[in-house]
């Protein structure tokens, strides 16, 4: 059958943002939000009130999907149709019933730390909360750290037209925002996929044009991050938390050794990356690439491989069937039940997501397909999100909420298989080293990318506890840091890249940034055991997955691959690996070279 473009979303909600099912549904989360108010303030801990606490997190779990799955929907509207207004309606009432549940979870939270602990691990030990132990255990743990219920409703509260409203801000300005080239007024997603042009003029006019557009709102685009910042440092300071990293590693339940021990080891192996940058210039002719240059195709054909959404979809199907069938049975349903938005066209936000509607235990996936090799990656990255939820579809709600780091894991695992599937499967070595090349440009996107934003965002925040941070000053942060991320082996850099990267601007989730590459380095971990043991793997796979929302990373790494991630050893190990496709470029190229 052929695959649809656009994905289905009345399946969830008919009528779009004009859904009257949807704002009765709304209203419905509302009323169960005053009830889940009510029991809570019923618990009574001096009495170790054991029916009403179980009702409690029985009410969160049901509104926590509910909620989600709200949020699921408004996110998918408004990311189809940037212009959608009632969307943007939507999401603001939207917004307030997750303030106003937010303000009863900090006071469950409370009743939980004013809990005495005895009482509280012997409920942990039995039905129907023995199931949660960990993620209550953690949730106790967290609030001693947190203000009092009336100080964190307070910033909850406040961050709807603060924290999260300069947030929406962003969105709305980049909705608004066309990249002029060639006569045409072009989305910022559309401007995006060219720089993927073979024809190097067609990427430099595009690039003057794409930083020209970013700048001329610059200083729009610094006040809004330095007031995200500026709201979440006073939260750090009146919560008496000094390190801007703690909430990050809190949220990915990860320790500081691990990130410390990964960066360092990237940091020592950045050479091979650099040689591989050299080398693509030599193929480009050029005497260095810049930063429009990064995902060039390589000049070695005089067309790219281009794969249009059907071949893209099978290949990504048939890759994945060697993994295991459920990971190929669920794509297959993926790409026939219509659950992706992929449509080139204008009026779509940047970029692409996996969103989850936990109550339908479905996923929807959005991106702008236009049939290279990236594009394909991305849909496979993608898919491997969706995967992930659906292999906890039946695991508690409450047990589902995995740590961003271990969510990248999956996506960047998927994107593993097909890309190492390309490069393996190519009919002729020009088409191999085509494929190996975008292969190893996701390495350096994971590896100097995403160093240079960690590296931004770091430097951003220490300068940021001093004062405002200018658009001027934001652009100098950004070159030195990718500077240092690349090894200084551009011409020339991105200095907007602060405005342009959504990530600096989303607010659930500090630094998001290091995930990435935690979960592309993790995941050459698990690809080695599927190399290695491929019968029988795709049950282990899944098993991990299942335990992503209940572990520590360390402690899940322990247990299903049995390595220490504090340590040194496996991140050299990991690094080690995803740098031998720069030693198979080399070789490939080095004729090519020697001719010229």
């Amino acid at each position: 059958m052929e695959y649809s473009l656009t994905w289905d979303l009345d399946i969830f909600f008919k009528g779009g943002s004009s859904s009257k099912e949807f704002l009765l549904f709304l209203d419905e989360i509302n009323q169960e939000v005053q009830e889940f108010d009510r029991i809570v303030s019923k618990i009574n801990s001096e009495e170790n009130d054991e029916i009403s606490l179980i009702q409690a997190f029985d009410l969160y779990k049901n509104l926590n999907m509910k909620s989600r799955q709200a949020s699921a929907f408004i996110g998918c509207l408004e990311a189809q149709n940037v212009q959608d207004k009632k969307a943007g309606q939507l999401r603001i009432k939207q917004m307030k019933s997750v303030a106003s549940l937010k303000t009863v979870v900090s006071k469950l939270d409370e009743k939980l730390v004013e809990l005495d602990e005895v009482f509280f691990q012997s409920i942990l030990n039995k039905e129907p909360l023995n199931e949660l132990k960990y993620v209550l255990n953690e949730r106790r743990e967290r609030a001693k750290e947190r203000l009092s219920v009336k100080e964190e409703s307070l910033i909850t509260q406040l961050s709807m037209d603060g924290f999260e409203g300069w947030s929406q801000m962003y969105d709305t300005i980049v909705g608004s925002m066309t990249i002029p080239f060639k006569g045409e007024a072009l989305s910022v997603g559309q401007a995006a996929n060219k720089f993927s042009d073979p024809d190097k003029n067609v990427r430099k006019e595009l690039f003057t044009a794409w930083e020209q557009a970013w700048d001329e709102k610059s200083d729009l685009f610094a006040r809004t991050l330095n007031h995200l910042a500026g709201f979440r440092l006073s939260v750090n300071e009146k919560r008496g938390w000094d390190d801007i990293l703690k909430e990050p590693l809190e949220i990915g339940r990860m320790k500081k050794e691990t990130l410390e021990s990964m960066w360092t080891v990237i940091a020592e192996h950045k050479e091979p990356l650099v040689k591989f940058l050299h080398r693509k210039a030599e193929l480009l002719d050029l005497e260095k690439l810049s930063w429009a240059d990064l995902d060039a195709p390589l000049a070695v054909t005089a067309e790219s491989k281009v794969m249009d959404y059907q071949e893209g979809a099978d290949f990504i199907v048939q890759q994945f069937s060697k993994i295991g069938t459920q990971l190929a049975n669920f794509t297959q349903k993926a790409f026939e039940d219509s659950w992706i938005e992929a449509e080139d066209r204008p009026g779509k936000k940047p970029g692409g997501f996996c969103t989850s509607f936990p109550l339908d235990k479905q996923s929807r996936i959005f991106m702008t397909y236009s049939g290279t090799p990236s594009n394909v990656s991305t849909l496979a990255h993608e898919l491997g999100h969706a995967f992930h939820s659906y292999a906890m579809r039946d695991i508690h709600p409450l047990n589902r909420s995995y740590a961003m780091n271990v969510a990248e894991t999956a996506s960047t695992f998927a994107e593993m298989v097909v890309s190492d599937a390309a490069v393996k499967e190519a009919t002729n070595e020009e088409e191999k080293l085509i494929l190996l090349e975008d292969k190893i440009q996701r390495s350096v996107s994971l590896l100097m990318n995403i160093h240079a934003r960690f590296l931004f965002e770091t430097r951003f925040y220490d300068e940021r506890k001093q004062g405002y941070v200018s658009a001027e000053r934001l652009n100098e942060l950004m070159v030195e840091a990718q500077k240092e991320a690349y090894g200084d082996a551009l011409s020339e850099y991105n200095p907007t890249f602060w405005a342009s990267k959504l990530h600096f601007y989303i607010t659930g989730v500090p630094f998001y940034n290091f995930p990435y590459t935690f979960g592309f380095l993790f995941s050459l971990g698990i690809y080695a055991n599927a190399l290695k043991e491929p019968s029988g793997f795709e049950e282990k796979y899944i098993a991990l997955l299942k335990d992503t929302g209940s572990m520590k990373v360390e402690d899940l790494a322990e247990k299903h691959l049995g390595v220490d991630l504090t340590t040194r050893d496996f991140w050299e190990e990991a690094v080690t690996a995803c740098l031998e496709d720069v030693e198979e470029f080399m070789r490939l190229t080095d004729p090519l070279v020697q001719k010229a």
